[in-house]
């Protein structure tokens, strides 16, 4: 099993067929991969898991400013709010996903789920749908095989990079892979799942990547906290039971098509899009200043 299947269709006759649920074949794709036992690949997934969600408690008390200083601990700020718009849950949704990501745009430890870019999203998804159904963790780790399936479909087909196909690739992928990951967790059906997939998608399809000064920081960050917000309502639409009318291994398509005919301004090179405003371009020259006075001496 060099791959794991080329589309969801596969996926899902293969769990038909054989009555498994669908994180069983991807654990065996990564016993496989690594030559290791099923015994040794839960601790890895373990081990994943806790790194995220170290993340999202660094995110919400630790410093996070970043050297640019476009990052001053958003999360805690939107934690400490007086006027909220949210819910308690989807407030507590929105300050883990972007306090996750203020981690790894400060260089702290993060979890690359599908990229360090979109690193903010599976940990603010999945740590507060456990939080919200009191799950165990050994769900969501079942969970994160079934994210990591849909990694490795949408990649094939498509693209997970901002740099070959724009934000929607990145950030989009992860909301799909925790879109996903939620309706496996609650119990939903296979079609379920992949609507939820589907449907992220094509919340998520056209947007461009246009990090200011070429940081991973703005608008990222925030985009991760949008992101998990998509992926939470993807998921109540799809196990409410309704149709994305595209199957999802056509949204998958669409989002290689239009990755494919973006322009390159808008993948990821900080040339258009909102590093290309005048504030963006300010922004840069002041960054690149900074570099320059850090060099050390000759």
């Amino acid at each position: 099993m060099s791959l794991l299947f080329t589309d969801f269709a596969s996926w899902q006759a293969h769990c038909a067929t054989t009555g498994e649920p669908l994180f069983r074949p991807v654990l065996a794709y990564e016993i496989e991969q690594k030559g290791a036992s099923e015994a040794d690949i839960w601790p890895g997934l373990q081990r994943a898991y806790d790194v995220m969600r170290d993340a999202v408690h660094t995110g919400l008390t630790g410093d996070m400013t970043s050297r640019s200083g476009m990052i001053n601990n958003g999360a805690k700020k939107i934690a400490a709010s007086p006027v909220t718009v949210l819910s308690p849950e989807f407030k507590n949704l929105v300050v883990s996903a972007l306090g996750a990501k203020e981690v790894n745009s400060c260089m702290g430890r993060v979890v690359a789920a599908p990229t360090a870019g979109a690193s903010g999203i599976l940990p603010g998804v999945l740590t507060t749908i456990q939080n919200i159904h009191h799950l165990p963790d050994q769900k969501i780790l079942e969970g994160l095989l079934v994210a990591a399936g849909i990694a490795l479909i949408i990649e094939q087909n498509a693209s997970l990079a901002g740099a070959v196909g724009g934000c929607q690739a990145e950030t989009g992928s992860a909301a799909a892979m925790g879109a996903g990951a939620i309706v496996y967790c609650l119990g939903g059906t296979v079609e379920q799942v992949f609507a939820a997939v589907a449907i992220t998608i094509q919340c998520m399809l056209g947007l461009v990547c246009d990090p200011v000064a070429g940081l991973v920081e703005v608008p990222c960050v925030v985009r991760n906290a949008s992101a998990a917000a998509i992926a939470f309502s993807s998921a109540q639409i799809a196990i409410a039971g309704v149709d994305p009318v595209i199957p999802v291994d056509q949204c998958v398509a669409a989002l290689g098509e239009v990755g494919q005919s973006m322009e390159t301004r808008y993948k990821e090179t900080a040339l258009g899009g909102l590093a290309n405003t005048r504030r963006g371009r300010e922004i840069e020259k002041m960054v690149l200043v900074q570099d320059v006075n850090i060099l050390p001496d000759e």
